[in-house]
């Protein structure tokens, strides 16, 4: 399997109706294309995360922004939209005993491919267990000389 890692940024907003529409606003009014985010709130702010297309850009708009946020190194994973292929990541990772933080996955069109965002313990190690499941999975995908693979 194919994994890349990316600079993610957490940004921490006060939990009001138009924050994240400024966040967003900005982002875009700059060219800055968001791979995927997610949203969490708790009572008194939200903390979104993001993948960028273009960190150092990102990471501009949201200074100007004067916002409250950090960065991490995140593990990016390209799944196909099936039933299971999350957990088959999150299985192995977990048999090789890589810790998951935290993951999100953007929406995937039906028999397409969808991203997975992985906050891991050891991103080198996950990379390295995680480098021989994608032949196996691509198998899976293809099925058998052309048939829809069994599930």
């Amino acid at each position: 399997m194919e994994t890349r890692t990316a600079v993610q940024f957490s940004v921490f907003l006060v939990n009001k109706p138009g924050v994240l529409a400024q966040v967003t606003r900005a982002l875009g009014g700059a060219k800055v294309n968001i791979l995927a985010m997610t949203l969490v709130d708790s009572q008194e702010h939200g903390v979104l995360r993001m993948v960028i297309e273009d960190p150092a850009a990102a990471r501009k708009v949201l200074t100007n922004l004067n916002l409250p946020m950090t960065e991490a190194e995140v593990l990016v994973l390209d799944l196909s939209n099936r039933p299971g292929a999350l957990g088959d990541v999150a299985t192995t990772l977990g048999e090789s005993h890589v810790n998951i933080n935290y993951a999100y996955c953007t929406g995937g069109a039906p028999g397409g491919r969808t991203t997975g965002i992985f906050k891991v313990a050891d991103v080198k190690k996950a990379q390295q267990v995680l480098k021989g499941v994608g032949e196996k999975s691509k198998a899976r995908d293809e099925g058998v000389r052309g048939r829809p693979a069994r599930r």
